[in-house]
């Protein structure tokens, strides 16, 4: 929700994430009615424990028990090139989100980040002398 997806409100993502949550860890709604939702599949690997094609294939079952026609799968890891093909191959619109992307989208919007040093760089206002 914080990354730019569902606008804001209360209600507008979940989180599901326990034991018995078949394959699905959180929800987005996209609008208020809870109509268009984005399912979320997070995965906490370390580095070298990538994600595979199983694992994709578990989550499109997932979506699929859910009647869903859009998954994030994130991993803090990365994905086996036979995952991203699978989630290709698959049909349903899955986007993945692998360890360096997440760290992206981190800090482009704040999420777990702070501010270490603002610089600020200043020009000279040429208008500013004219007429």
């Amino acid at each position: 929700l914080a990354m730019g997806y569902g606008g804001t409100g209360e209600g507008m993502a979940h989180t599901l994430g326990k034991s018995g949550d078949n394959g699905v860890d959180g929800v987005i709604n996209q609008d208020p009615l809870g109509v268009d939702q984005v399912y979320i599949q997070a995965k906490r690997y370390a580095e070298g424990a990538n994600i595979s094609s199983s694992n994709i294939r578990d989550f499109f079952g997932a979506l699929n028990l859910k009647k869903a026609q859009k998954g994030i799968f994130i991993t803090t890891s990365d994905f086996t090139p036979s995952a991203v093909q699978t989630a290709k191959d698959l049909g349903m619109r899955i986007v993945l989100i692998n360890g360096k992307e997440l760290a992206k989208l981190m800090l482009r919007y704040n999420i777990g980040s702070r501010d270490e040093q603002v610089i600020y760089l200043k020009r000279i206002d040429e208008e500013f002398f004219e007429g």
